[in-house]
């Protein structure tokens, strides 16, 4: 394959599925708020990849505010996952209040309205940070790599990156499956009309859910600076690959959204080092559609009453 030894291709696939890591994490951290959105009220939200655009933001200004002060230099990254999260978050609360609370159950008339807004933030962030990609400047701890034998080495942002995404997740489980609000948001995804009859006030669950997502996206902001420059189409690259995530794992299913993440991130990083990028995407989109097309509810499915 392509000359490499055995030993070289061993090599290669452990770096690039290192490598996929990172973007496996992105990819979980923005279907995980995708999937809550999508799965519960049925938004198909095309400005969910400005919120990560807005959480690689808010870790930039971070950064930069940190360059200001040297003493919060290495611990500046915590403060900008919480800032991204809570920014993020606020913003999701009003888009869902002035705009899509009116537009429930009319799928096509949030895709456009959602669509449109995704343009509009593109141009404020353009108008307000300039059309320039812009870097955060991570903190020492954050650089380098861990090299566990000559030729394998695992970048620690890498490392850390993940880590994040577990405790996350874990966090987003306990949320929906182990607290009284969880119970709410499953009470109105299952039955929205018999929730609302035993006192459920199924708008606020619905605000703060959107909201919930969009925060969870603003970190995958964060996290996705220490990957890749940022600019005001950052997001938007990754909306698609993030649809695909939730549509193969099966909406509304975090087993699914893990197991999907993982499959199409290994893929296009592994297969990107041996073709291009784009080749490589497309060789994960026909592997995906030939196994949705024999599997149409995606690997994991959620029954719900209707």
């Amino acid at each position: 394959m392509g000359g490499y030894s055995a030993s070289e291709l061993i090599d290669i696939f452990s770096m690039q599925a290192f490598a996929g890591i990172s973007l496996f994490s992105v990819f979980v951290l923005m279907a995980l708020g995708l999937a809550i959105i999508f799965g519960q009220m049925g938004v198909i939200n095309m400005a969910h990849g400005e919120f990560l655009t807005i959480g690689a933001y808010s870790t930039v200004m971070m950064s930069k505010l940190a360059e200001h002060f040297p003493a919060i230099t290495n611990v500046y990254f915590i403060f900008a996952v919480i800032a991204a999260f809570i920014i993020s978050f606020i913003v999701g609360y009003l888009v869902e209040l002035i705009i899509i609370r009116h537009l429930y159950k009319r799928p096509l008339d949030t895709l456009l309205a959602t669509w449109g807004l995704s343009l509009i933030m593109q141009q404020f962030f353009r108008s307000a940070f300039g059309p320039r990609e812009v870097s955060a400047v991570l903190p020492d701890w954050l650089m380098g790599s861990w090299s566990l034998r000559d030729g394998l080495d695992i970048p620690i942002n890498g490392i850390f990156v993940l880590g994040l995404t577990i405790v996350l997740s874990g966090l987003v489980f306990i949320f929906l499956f182990r607290s009284r609000w969880g119970l709410k948001v499953r009470a109105t995804t299952q039955n929205r009309i018999m929730a609302g009859a035993v006192g459920i006030d199924t708008a606020k669950v619905d605000r703060t859910t959107f909201a919930l997502g969009c925060g969870i996206a603003g970190v995958a902001g964060a996290a996705f600076t220490t990957i890749a420059s940022t600019g005001p189409t950052s997001g938007s690259l990754y909306i698609v690959d993030t649809f695909l995530v939730v549509v193969f794992g099966g909406a509304g299913s975090l087993l699914g959204t893990f197991a999907s993440a993982f499959s199409i991130a290994q893929a296009q990083s592994i297969l990107g080092f041996f073709l291009s990028g784009s080749m490589a995407k497309v060789i994960t989109l026909v592997g995906v559609v030939g196994i949705l097309m024999l599997r149409p509810e995606g690997l994991f499915t959620v029954r719900v009453r209707k």
